[in-house]
Parts: structure tokens; C-alpha cells; sequence
């Protein structure tokens, strides 16, 4: 990607990282991402395991 060019992807290796706003940007865009990502993934694989638990009990 040249200077001056828009942004045409927002995938990592289609974004200028030498441009400090779209370096600010969407470097704390992915880590949102990434938090709520592994907030999910823990509700997901708890509720899993809860519900696993439970089944035996009975």
C-alpha cells in the first residue's frame, strides 16, 4: 500500500501500520476485539462445563 492510498481491507496485512492513526486505530480495535473474544469463549466453554456437571448429578 502506497501513501495516500484508503485503507481497502481491514485485515492486518492489508492495513499501512506505519501511519501512526491507523496504527492507534486499529491496533486498539483488534485488542477490543481479542478481549470480548476470549470474554465469549469463557462464558461458552463455563456454560459447557456447567451444564456438564450438572447432567451427571442427576
Amino acid at each position: 500500500m502506497l501513501h495516500g492510498e484508503t485503507v481497502q481491507s481491514p485485515l492486518p496485512m492489508d492495513l499501512p501500520w506505519w501511519q501512526p492513526d491507523h496504527f492507534i486505530f486499529f491496533g486498539v480495535l483488534y485488542v477490543v476485539i481479542g478481549i470480548l473474544g476470549a470474554g465469549m469463549a469463557y462464558c461458552a466453554i463455563k456454560a459447557w462445563m456447567d451444564s456438564k456437571k450438572d447432567t451427571a448429578v442427576h
